[in-house]
């Protein structure tokens, strides 16, 4: 392809949006290199990861498994419930700053190399479309030629392997929360036997199919605001993919007298999967994938030049000086980060094995038996075990200086694992005991699973404000 046949890309417009507002489609070249190689490898090693945690085994349970039918979250060995919700906070907090930690030190490193609209695009779709139309040139060449029988057997074959991948995908999205049985069960049975469970499915495989087949980087540039946070999370000394203009300025053709490094082949423009010209500087349309630098590097041997023209690098490393990976802001940022892993430590590892919720029964507030003198409050005592095996616990009551009885305590109970047991108590008091409002602690404890875990709960009688 020509240097005059290629739009040049400019800072004051979106590389994919015409001049009259229309949407330009990209036609990446295809690129061989280094990095090109050990991303295909880490792209793929990913892929088969998001396949698979549904399948690996930890302590009996999937490695990734949000039973939301069962309220029941499986973590990578670790179970919580419904009552564990908060520690959500925990993750999506540290998995955000974690992100915005490894852009300040290496810019956006996961846009490029493990987020999986990059990893999809680039390492499967789109081999897609380079195995079924050709290359850069071949496929452009397709969309602008009017519509025949070749044109129309390409275009079907290609948008029905992208609509079987989407199928494919949403799929094993599917699988992160229902159970592998249940879902092969679900495969097997008629559509509208489950025909909510297929709505979904059916809206994320289009929604996937509409991303591979149209949208693509689209969702890198207008959608995502990770790219908008870069300006703010980067700083000088952060490791990007930049053009050495010292080296490769002024730009000039082969033999070119005062000329620098860079022949402006645009050969980096071509690769670029979202349309950018590198050298222009930093921009929020570079997501990292390092396509430039490998095909730049691909033109400097050929010229016999030194490679990395293009290449990873702090604005200050491209600029001559010496970057600065230990300073104030990755000092600040790590204490942060360490303050966080401890604190989710501390509460990830505290969770109890087993929950306990104690509410009132419906009905009456309480009961009165006049004949024998006794007041009568009744509780339901829900007891959730996380564990992957029974557990053992006693159930007791405790009141500081209140002669109450409890039928419904003193015995051992014994929860299926990942089950659940409801008992009633009922707490009983002599009404010339009673002289207002107190609490009573429910506890359940085990001392073969080493816990003890208490809930308090108003025993209530007449003249309290719910007899009122």
């Amino acid at each position: 392809m020509k240097s005059s046949e290629i739009k040049r890309p400019n800072r004051n417009s979106v590389t994919t949006i015409n001049e009259d507002g229309s949407r330009r489609v990209i036609y990446p070249a295809d690129v061989s290199g280094r990095f090109t190689f050990w991303r295909r490898v880490v792209g793929y090693g990913l892929i088969f990861l998001y396949s698979a945690l549904p399948w690996i085994q930890i302590n009996g349970n999937p490695a990734v498994f949000l039973d939301i039918e069962e309220n029941q979250f499986h973590l990578f060995g670790l179970t919580f419930v419904g009552q564990d919700i908060w520690l959500g906070f925990f993750v999506v907090s540290g998995v955000a700053f974690s992100l915005y930690y490894v852009t300040a030190l290496l810019g956006r490193v996961w846009c490029g190399w493990g987020c999986p609209q990059t990893v999809f695009l680039d390492h499967v779709v789109r081999r897609i479309e380079r195995l079924v139309e050709g290359g850069a040139i071949e496929r452009k060449a397709l969309a602008n030629q009017p519509w025949n029988f070749r044109k129309i057997r390409l275009m079907a074959v290609k948008h029905f392997l992208f609509f079987a991948l989407a199928f494919l995908i949403a799929h094993v999205f599917l699988s992160y929360f229902i159970s592998l049985p249940k879902l092969y069960q679900m495969i097997q049975s008629k559509p509208w036997d489950q025909w909510g469970y297929f709505l979904k499915t059916m809206f994320v495989t289009f929604a996937l199919y509409f991303n591979f087949a149209w949208f693509r980087e689209q969702f890198c540039i207008v959608l995502c605001p990770y790219g908008r946070f870069q300006s703010a999370l980067i700083d000088d000394h952060s490791v990007i993919i930049g053009y050495d203009e010292k080296r490769g300025e002024p730009r000039g053709k082969l033999g070119t007298e005062g000329a620098g490094d860079c022949v402006d082949c645009l050969r980096c423009v071509q690769v670029c999967p979202t349309g950018i010209d590198i050298r222009q500087g930093l921009q929020i349309e570079c997501i990292g994938c390092s396509n430039c630098i490998d095909a730049c590097n691909e033109v400097m041997t050929k010229l016999d030049r030194p490679k990395g023209l293009i290449r990873y690098d702090s604005l200050q490393g491209l600029k001559g000086f010496k970057t600065k990976f230990i300073r104030p802001r990755m000092i600040l940022y790590t204490l942060f980060l360490l303050i966080g892993v401890a604190v989710m430590s501390w509460a990830i590892f505290g969770i109890r094995p087993v929950s306990m919720s104690a509410l009132r029964m419906v009905g009456a507030p309480y009961y009165l038996d006049s004949e024998k003198g006794m007041i009568r409050n009744q509780y339901m005592v829900r007891i959730l075990n996380k564990k992957n095996e029974s557990v053992k616990c006693r159930l007791e009551i405790e009141s500081h200086d209140h002669p109450i009885v409890g039928n419904g305590v003193h015995e051992e109970i014994e929860i299926p694992a990942l089950g659940e047991v409801m008992r009633p108590v009922i707490v009983t008091l002599p009404q010339s005991a009673y002289h207002g409002q107190f609490s009573v602690k429910i506890e359940i404890e085990s001392e073969v699973n080493r816990f003890s875990i208490s809930k308090t709960v108003p025993f209530l009688g007449p003249g309290s404000k719910e007899d009122e």
